[in-house]
């Protein structure tokens, strides 16, 4: 626990390096910026090179197929990140519409590598530009970059996928295959603002995510954080309850957290408001927790 403390500590305050688990796509040909353009949720027509942005790619009813980074190479070229396990989901469904336009998408061995740490912050650390793509990464706790392309061969002290995990779930960030699959819808995620543009044109599965946002509709769902007493983690999936009722289900739990009690991210049912005190229902025994607003500050306690 007291290592993973000071990994913790150096992402957020120092500087420190984690490899993370995500895998890349390369997408080319001459009609890649209008074939994208009327499947993706972002502008990424607008996106200049060197540039990146979060996106959906939806199902035509509108519920999440992938959820994703792309960035712009050059002008016909374009690098996606995704989360480890969904790249072949994502070429799949970008496949489908596809037809004879001409777009390669292309699997590459190319890696995610973040550099994190407000001591890398001053605009004059910045990596070094090289083949690949340096993304600003500015999420709630997280200052720095992630440097897409071949790799990074040095840099401040590697540490390990649980530390980023605990900035990830403090941050909100969703993930795929936790808080996002088939059944989300977007706005349930709290991501649409950064993930969508209201300006473009139509692409795949518009209509849900215009009227929802157009309306201001609530969805069944939101994503919340979660601050759990004492020590003992609980798993992910395990229910919230609230004066006897079955609120939410955790979707990813981190076992120690910034302030070294556990944290976790759950979707809690319409009409709970947050916060509030809940009791987590986990194998190992009842839990008292706090469901909270995200992102999760570092000194929040239930």
């Amino acid at each position: 626990m007291t290592d993973l403390l000071a990994e913790i500590r150096r992402l957020r305050d120092d500087a420190g390096l984690v490899r993370l688990d995500r895998e890349v796509v390369l997408a080319t040909g001459d009609a890649v910026v209008d074939y994208l353009q009327g499947q993706l949720s972002q502008d990424v027509a607008g996106l200049e090179p060197g540039r990146a942005a979060w996106t959906f790619v939806l199902q035509p009813q509108g519920k999440v197929d992938v959820w994703f980074r792309i960035g712009r190479l050059d002008d016909a070229t374009y690098v996606l990140d995704v989360d480890a396990g969904w790249a072949d989901r994502l070429v799949e469904r970008l496949e489908r519409f596809r037809l004879r336009t001409p777009v390669t998408f292309t699997r590459t061995d190319w890696v995610v590598t973040a550099l994190r740490g407000a001591a890398l912050h001053p605009p004059g650390h910045q990596p070094a530009e090289g083949e690949g793509l340096v993304v600003p990464v500015e999420w709630p706790g997280e200052v720095g970059w992630d440097v897409i392309g071949p790799g990074v061969a040095n840099g401040p002290p590697e540490c390990s996928a649980e530390a980023a995990e605990v900035l990830r779930i403090e941050a909100g960030r969703p993930r795929m295959g936790h808080e996002l699959d088939e059944t989300t819808i977007p706005a349930e995620a709290g991501v649409v603002p950064l993930s969508v543009s209201f300006t473009k044109g139509c692409y795949t599965g518009q209509a849900l995510v215009a009227r929802i946002g157009s309306r201001g509709s609530p969805t069944p769902r939101r994503l919340v954080g979660v601050r759990v007493e004492g020590e003992q983690a609980p798993e992910t999936g395990a229910a919230l309850v609230v004066d006897g009722a079955e609120v939410g289900r955790l979707t990813s739990v981190a076992p120690v957290s910034s302030d070294g009690s556990p944290a976790a991210l759950a979707y809690l049912k319409r009409g709970v408001e947050v916060p509030v005190d809940v009791r987590i229902e986990s194998a190992g025994g009842p839990l008292a927790a706090r469901a909270l607003p995200l992102p999760l500050a570092p000194s929040t306690r239930a």
